[in-house]
């Protein structure tokens, strides 16, 4: 799994999603801006974050997903979930 690169900071979060309440585009594909890295949280479930034509990765509270900028991905809940999203750059 790849990691944060240590000179990005934090500037945002989302707020606490879950199965019901994410936003229909994060379940679409998307990309971030460039330069902007995201770092998906699960507090509780599990989530699948599909890295387009690369990877799947299960995340859950112990695995966060890194989404490093420009990269297209999207994610899918499996069953009951809350997570967030801190945003840096």
């Amino acid at each position: 799994m790849k990691s944060l690169p240590g000179h990005v900071q934090q500037y945002s979060t989302s707020p606490v999603f879950t199965e019901d309440t994410v936003p229909k585009g994060l379940l679409k594909v998307h990309n971030t801006k460039s330069g902007v890295w995201g770092l998906i949280c699960v507090s509780e479930g599990e989530l699948d974050y599909i890295i387009e034509d690369k990877e799947k990765i299960i995340l859950n509270p112990e695995n966060k997903g890194v989404v490093e900028p420009e990269v297209k991905h999207h994610i899918k809940p499996r069953g009951a979930v809350s997570f967030f999203i801190e945003f840096y750059k």
